[in-house]
């Protein structure tokens, strides 16, 4: 079955098709020839993530997800949160978003912190479903390893005391947000079009 992953991003692309696996194909916004970059203006990580794949079901009518994701520091009322990729300006510069988390955390005991996820699906006839995945953990000091993407370098999860960067890609995804979500998406596709048959 080929479903549209409402995004570009390499780095989600891989990480989700490593998850998703056989007999689904995922296919990107590229190969399916949406060349646009798509609007995330909603104030919610469910309302960016339906308007990405509202848009792609509306435009090529084919099954689809889209995600986003934020990171939730408990000492920082929960920000960046939805402007996560925005955090410290409009050029998504993923150094400066860490640098920004770490200035306003100077000084902070509680260094609290989740990620979380929340998927959109829009499958035939615009039915919608929503998965979410959340991982807990801290902010570290400084920047941790060259793996992974975003904040990965400052964020380690609670099973752990490696950041997401110093992980591989098999161990992140072991415990990951995304890959909860992602695992939640897998399971209701499996139930419905693998063993329903449908």
């Amino acid at each position: 079955m080929k479903i549209c992953f409402a995004s570009n991003n390499a780095h989600k692309l891989k990480e989700i098709q490593s998850l998703l696996g056989a007999p689904f194909e995922l296919v990107s916004l590229e190969e399916l020839g949406c060349t646009e970059e798509l609007a995330e203006d909603q104030d919610t990580l469910e309302g960016n993530a339906l308007q990405k794949a509202q848009y792609v079901w509306e435009k090529f009518k084919t099954p689809c997800f889209a995600d986003d994701t934020g990171l939730e520091v408990a000492a920082l009322n929960q920000e960046p949160g939805v402007y996560s990729a925005r955090y410290a300006g409009p050029a998504r510069d993923n150094q400066a978003n860490m640098q920004k988390v770490l200035n306003n955390l100077q000084g902070q005991k509680n260094r609290k912190a989740r990620f979380r996820t929340s998927i959109a699906l829009i499958l035939e006839e615009g039915e919608l479903h929503y998965f979410d995945g959340i991982v807990e953990g801290h902010i570290l000091e400084a920047p941790k390893g060259t793996n992974g993407f975003g904040y990965d370098p400052i964020f380690a999860p609670e099973t752990s005391s490696l950041s997401f960067a110093e992980m591989s890609s098999e161990q992140k995804n072991q415990i990951s947000h995304r890959a909860r979500a992602v695992q939640q998406l897998v399971s209701f596709l499996r139930h419905r079009y693998v063993q329903t048959g449908t």
